[in-house]
């Protein structure tokens, strides 16, 4: 008779039920998961030397360039665009769904169905059941019976029928559709993912302070992307531990610029991006500018407490105020080191301890010169009582900004949402039903039968029908 009925199906019959198949689902996941796992080990858009390190430490140093020809030529090294890893998805959504539509109806018709009374003849086939017999009649306890079984988290229905009453009631019945909800989830995140891979933009942009661009670059390929908007670094600063050249923190200050007005000032931290027409810029990593012409800003006091600030650049010159006395520029090191023998180098091209070397003359006359260190307060005093503070080199950096933009992740949001409350509903809400029938027991007694069903999580249902137990056994 199988056979016959297998031989009677049509193609879209057999189609359909390959699609429906468990064991596809196992076997889909399983390729899904282990393509994943290569695509943590090597970085997916990465510059080629970094992944033949890689592979390099993994399959040594001769297999590691044909191992990287083949993983390229099939996609690896873009796998999350690469036509096989969508074919996986579709064909696991596919799954997904014909799956939960093969199942669905019967579990709505389960959720859906309303419980009736228990003939007495069932009430002893049930594997959850007892018996109490009390020594009061029935008229007596129908209250007392129903108090108990609001109790244990019921509220339930009552007939009564040729001398007997029966109590039933059913609650979370909607706990066996929290897996359909749980697929809903998945194929919202694995929809929102998609989107965000085909639609969506991922880059970088390395803005000077006081520069402005129209255009993020792709990571692949470092193509051109414009943004409809302009975003300009009004400042950029880095903060570092106190006598190490570790940075504490970094920060941006930016501006965002529509037809001509700005719309949106903001400083950003590591953890702290922004946010603008569906673009979101975090702070990624900064640098110092090839041959910089950047502004040194300083603040001149002098000893009668005078000051002015003072905004010049190398060669630059300035008088302290109120004084003669003129300060001129004669060099600059962004990270500044002293010898055992007292004579300077530049050890690091960043700005990890940048310092500016000043001449001072009074009426032409030469004073001395020396360096001051923009981190390191102590080195701003001059020897007649004066000041010169080191505030910033403005314009010497650039600051690192990643640049993303995914129409997706809301998607990806609400279907971590629903994944959330339907694994909640799936795992810990139960289906239960109960049914406790009131009858007389000779003549000035009662017999309580007890019947109940769970589809999961038994144990502590058990345990409420205990309690019910010792209810009504008080009553005896």
């Amino acid at each position: 008779m199988d056979n016959s009925k297998a031989s009677k199906k049509t193609i879209i019959d057999r189609i359909w039920d390959f699609f429906a198949s468990i064991k596809l689902a196992a076997v889909i996941f399983s390729l899904i998961a282990l393509s994943s796992i290569i695509g943590t080990i090597i970085e997916q858009g990465g510059e080629a030397e970094k992944n033949l390190q890689v592979l390099t430490k993994l399959f040594g140093a001769s297999l590691a360039p044909s191992i990287y020809r083949i993983s390229e030529s099939l996609g690896f090294m873009d796998m999350y665009h690469s036509w096989w890893f969508m074919f996986f998805l579709v064909m696991f959504t596919a799954n997904l769904v014909i799956c939960s539509i093969e199942r669905l109806p019967n579990r709505l018709k389960a959720v859906r169905q309303p419980l009736k009374p228990l003939p007495l003849e069932k009430f002893g086939s049930y594997a959850i059941k007892n018996e109490i017999r009390i020594k009061t009649e029935p008229s007596g306890l129908k209250d007392s019976l129903r108090n108990a079984i609001k109790q244990i988290g019921f509220n339930a229905r009552e007939v009564s029928e040729n001398g007997t009453t029966q109590f039933y009631s059913q609650k979370g019945a909607f706990g066996r559709l929290g897996v359909y909800a749980t697929h809903l989830s998945i194929i919202l995140i694995l929809l929102g993912a998609v989107i965000g891979v085909f639609f969506g933009f991922n880059g970088f942009l390395n803005l000077p302070e006081g520069y402005t661009s129209e255009v993020a670059y792709s990571r692949k390929g470092g193509t051109a992307h414009p943004l409809g908007f302009s975003i300009k670094c009004i400042d950029f600063d880095v903060e570092y531990y106190k006598d190490k050249d570790m940075p504490k923190d970094y920060k941006s200050w930016l501006e965002v610029i529509k037809d001509g007005r700005i719309v949106k000032k903001q400083m950003i931290e590591v953890n702290s991006p922004l946010r603008y027409g569906g673009y979101t810029f975090y702070q990624s990593s900064y640098g110092m500018m090839p041959n910089p012409q950047g502004v040194f800003i300083l603040k001149a006091i002098s000893k009668s407490g005078k000051e002015k600030i003072v905004n010049t650049g190398l060669n630059g010159t300035f008088t302290i105020p109120g004084t003669k006395i003129k300060g001129e520029i004669t060099d600059f090191s962004p990270a500044l080191a002293f010898r055992k023998d007292g004579s300077t180098f530049t050890y690091n091209q960043m700005m990890t301890n940048p310092a500016i070397k000043i001449s001072f003359t009074n009426s032409g006359k030469k004073l001395y010169s020396g360096w001051l260190l923009k981190r390191y307060p102590q080195t701003w005093d001059l020897p007649e009582g004066n000041r010169v503070e080191f505030i910033d080199y403005w314009g010497a950096q650039y600051t690192g900004l990643q640049v993303r933009k995914d129409p997706g992740v809301w998607l990806v949001y609400l279907g971590c949402l629903i994944m959330s409350a339907g694994l909640y509903s799936a795992f810990f809400v139960s289906h239960k039903k109960i049914w406790v029938a009131l009858l007389p027991d000779g003549k000035k007694g009662s017999k309580i039968l007890i019947a109940a069903t769970v589809n999961k999580n038994r144990l502590s249902f058990e345990r409420n029908i205990d309690k019910l137990t010792s209810i009504l056994t008080k009553q005896a």
